[in-house]
């Protein structure tokens, strides 16, 4: 059984450079392409041997970080290495709170990319962390680590909803574009409101947003 490796990034340079990367870093690889996170979604979701996914942060339907917790309900056992231009100093923090194994910096020369896909590719992913060093600081960090934790648990389409709701989307709009019914919508909407401990879709939103979910990056 060979293994692929799933390159998630919507500049097609970038997609060559770390295919270079990966044809020195595990010849034996078979790789795919996805440029836009709900293609990758689709490519994590329907490739039995996938032994590794590089993501980059900003790519079209991805905010914030919810590219890792998408791509990481979709296939838990993956590991996820972030590949990404982003610069803000908890970058590389935050990507492995949601489910990254690692994180590189898209200046990284290529035997940086190398030795970090070769390492990836040894990597079992831990869960999300749900409580982190916050949780053991004061009461503020402790409710973030939480709330971080629970977005990380929801499941691929429940993770849908929520960034649909961030986007200001209605439930007619959200149905539409996820192929369901708007009752099945409500319904996801309840498990997420439940999951998070808050009463409207407003408070769900300010509680993604508390975790930068929807910061440009």
């Amino acid at each position: 059984m060979g293994l692929t490796v799933l390159i998630a990034d919507d500049h097609p340079l970038f997609r060559q450079a770390l295919a270079l990367a990966l044809a020195t870093a595990a010849p034996e690889a078979t790789v795919i392409e996805a440029g836009t996170l709900a293609s990758a979604a689709r490519a994590a979701a329907e490739t039995p041997d996938l032994a590794l996914i590089t993501l980059d942060l900003k790519m079209p339907g991805a905010v914030g970080y919810s590219g890792i917790a998408l791509l990481h309900a979709e296939r838990p056992t993956v590991p996820i290495l972030v590949v990404s231009g982003a610069d803000n100093a908890n970058a590389a923090d935050e990507a492995r709170a949601f489910g990254a194994v690692g994180f590189l910096r898209k200046d990284a020369d290529l035997p940086q990319i190398e030795a970090a896909i070769r390492t990836a590719l040894g990597r079992s992913p831990a869960a999300p962390d749900a409580h982190g060093d916050g949780a053991q600081g004061d009461g503020a960090h402790a409710t973030v680590d939480r709330v971080r934790g629970t977005v990380a648990g929801l499941t691929p389409t429940q993770l849908k909803v929520l960034l649909a709701v961030l986007a200001g989307k209605l439930n007619k709009q959200i149905a539409y574009d996820l192929g369901m019914s708007e009752a099945t919508v409500k319904a996801h909407m309840t498990a997420i409101m439940r999951k998070l401990d808050v009463q409207n879709r407003t408070q769900a939103a300010l509680a993604a947003r508390s975790l930068g979910l929807d910061l440009a990056l």
